[in-house]
């Protein structure tokens, strides 16, 4: 009795045993790579510093003072003068020489400021409370944190991580009676509890989210020790963000028809939904991706027609002003904490292939502004082309496709196909080194907006989730068909390319439709639902089932999964080659998932060789690369060279 189990003490052993043969494994394969590695390894290198003072960390203003962060340290500087910043903070003096700075909030008066600091080999954060005085001095250490905020210049709210779950908001002062104490408990476990502050600082908002449903409660930041108080109980189905001006609660929210994005407003005196007024709504074919509010003005970045505009609202006139924004920009990339009262927006446009570049839009002079300061060229020898497949149900499935404008016949160019598909998430259209040095090597990138995504709004992602994901892979199935057609490559030049749920889709087109691709490169991929979705203690599983349906409770799921689980429909066939890279320390896709996958899909392209056994039969590299360092496809810039 509380020995370990025999069954138990020889998984441990398969799964070592197993760990060790891949370790080997991968170290054969990745020796026939070395001159071509290295190759690669400068080109991206020189890319990178090439393009680095672009990719810095954002600017925090706080009046004529701005706070940035650059290898590990945080500077301050006087606005327009950088070059005489003074060091605020060393990780490195902390002790904490091997973790990244991910977020950095200053109190109001600016005598504090919190640092949240991640070890690539834990999902968890450290919070550190430095008192910046002549000489910074370290305050307080909150391990586990996820979020925070000021409220007042020496109260802070934070959030504790728990096996990836956040639901407790703790408060604490940093005044001559310092305290801490229990502020907010969420006890539905598909709820994830995040903090905010609303731009003019008057509210902290405590922000309780599933996959479908939110609640938002206000903490007055004049009064931060008060109970906070709900905004608006929640309600199957409705999504609602809060912003606040001039005493009225801005409400970012899914409520009324259609079930998209919209901005209401209410008096904070009177929240509730039945006193929500329409402010601002959608047009057709236009997708929300963010919004900025300012004290005369409220900015909304959005996507219509599949290409990326603002539309600026003027409070004073009730004016909306359209702004297109250039053809080539897919990504946005906004400034960290702006000044709310400031009479300019920044921003960053950036694509897979061309670095962010600095915009600013003025709202005196109603127009957007090109920022000069960092010289950084527009790629011009990348042509974009955007399309639409036809699906399996006539569903028009988008396609960004993106190529070297020099390339001849490119049905012989090779070609990266790029999906995700899951829980309204966009694909990752920002800028990458690697991608930029594909285009210089001749290849074609394709992005393949499949349902499931959240590319064409909240109903996008709806029609590929749960019961409908077969529609994602039917939507990726006609995407590559198409491109084929259209004469982007063919299937023996075509690799997929997918990470985390994503997998999903790549796993299972890897096994309805082989011969579409001639290789799948994954990156900690999800590509056993069923058993995942079986396994109530995982500490994922409950709040994913918004997602993935729940087998445990009906039958019909637990067939439909069934269905298209990568894992489960593996079968003898001629595969594509396969190369995986997973984390030793990956909490959201465990490794032994990966192993026990990679295992049967060896299994199976060995099967299918034995029994045809004809000449010039091709059989599939199949690699797996076990990272001990980093965790779930967060990796710093050296790892994911290395990679």
């Amino acid at each position: 009795k509380g020995n370990k189990t025999l069954s138990v003490i020889i998984s441990e052993l398969l799964y070592t045993d197993l760990l060790r043969s891949e370790q080997e494994n991968w170290n054969k394969n990745s020796a026939r790579y070395k001159s071509r590695i290295k190759r690669i390894k400068q080109k991206l290198e020189e890319l990178h510093d090439k393009y680095a003072l672009n990719l810095s960390s954002p600017r925090i203003r706080f009046g004529e003072n701005v706070y940035f962060e650059e290898n590990g340290c945080i500077f301050l500087s006087k606005a327009g003068d950088a070059d005489k910043a003074s060091v605020l903070f060393s990780t490195e003096d902390l002790g904490f020489s091997d973790a990244h700075i991910q977020r950095i909030r200053i109190s109001p008066d600016q005598r504090y400021m919190a640092v949240s600091l991640k070890c690539e080999n834990s999902e968890e954060a450290t919070c550190v409370v430095m008192k910046l005085d002549r000489f910074p001095v370290l305050e307080k250490v909150i391990p586990n944190s996820f979020s925070f905020e000021w409220a007042t210049s020496d109260v802070l709210f934070y959030t504790i991580q728990k096996n990836l779950k956040c639901q407790e908001v703790f408060m604490t002062t940093f005044t001559d009676e310092k305290h801490t104490k229990l502020v907010y408990s969420e006890q539905d476990a598909r709820f994830f509890v995040d903090i905010y502050c609303t731009k003019d600082r008057r509210f902290l908002t405590i922000n309780s989210n599933s996959k479908t449903t939110s609640e938002v409660w206000l903490v007055d930041c004049s009064h931060p020790f008060k109970s906070p108080v709900l905004v608006q109980a929640r309600t199957k189905g409705v999504i609602y963000h809060v912003e606040h001006r001039n005493d009225e609660l801005y409400i970012l929210t899914t409520y009324g028809e259609p079930a998209e994005y919209k901005l209401m407003k209410a008096p904070v005196a009177s929240s509730g939904m039945e006193n929500w007024q329409l402010f601002y709504a959608l047009e057709e074919k236009t997708k929300l991706i963010d919004l900025e509010m300012f004290s005369n003005h409220c900015v909304m970045f959005l996507q219509r027609n599949r290409h990326l505009c603002l539309d600026v609202i003027s409070f004073l006139s009730r004016s909306v002003q359209s702004i297109k924004l250039p053809t080539w920009a897919c990504a946005f990339e906004l400034e960290s904490h702006p000044e709310h009262s400031t009479s300019t927006c920044y921003f960053q446009l950036t694509s897979p292939v061309q670095p962010p570049k600095r915009f600013a839009y003025s709202f005196k002079a109603n127009n957007l502004i090109e920022q000069a300061e960092q010289e950084v060229p527009i790629i011009k020898n990348c042509h974009t082309t955007r399309l639409l497949a036809k699906s399996k149900d006539e569903t028009l499935v988008p396609i960004t496709v993106f190529h070297n404008t020099k390339s001849k016949e490119l049905h012989r160019k090779p070609l990266l196909v790029h999906v995700y598909g899951a829980y309204g998430i966009d694909l990752n259209m920002s800028f990458k080194e690697e991608k930029l040095m594909l285009i210089e090597e001749g290849w074609i990138l394709a992005y393949c907006h499949v349902r499931g995504g959240g590319e064409l709004g909240l109903s996008w992602h709806k029609d590929g989730c749960q019961h409908n994901k077969l529609k994602g892979l039917h939507d990726l199935q006609a995407c590559i068909t198409l491109l084929h057609e259209l004469g982007f490559s063919q299937p023996k030049s075509t690799a997929v390319a997918a990470a985390s749920a994503g997998g999903v889709l790549a796993g299972a087109l890897c096994n309805t439709d082989p011969g579409l691709i001639r290789a799948m490169v994954l990156q900690a991929p999800f590509l056993d639902v069923l058993n995942t979705m079986l396994k109530t203690h995982l500490p994922l599983t409950i709040e994913e089932q918004e997602e993935w349906g729940n087998p445990l409770a009906d039958e019909k799921t637990m067939k439909y999964i069934k269905n298209y689980c990568p894992y489960q429909n593996i079968k003898p066939q001629p595969y594509p080659s396969v190369f995986i890279t997973a984390y030793e320390n990956d909490q959201r896709v465990p490794l032994t998932g990966i192993l026990r996958y990679v295992q049967k899909l060896r299994k199976a392209a060995r099967d299918y060789a034995s029994r045809t056994e004809r000449k010039g039969n091709w059989t599939p590299n199949i690699i797996l690369d076990v990272q001990a360092r980093g965790s779930h496809c967060d990796a710093s810039w050296e790892d994911s060279l290395k990679q």
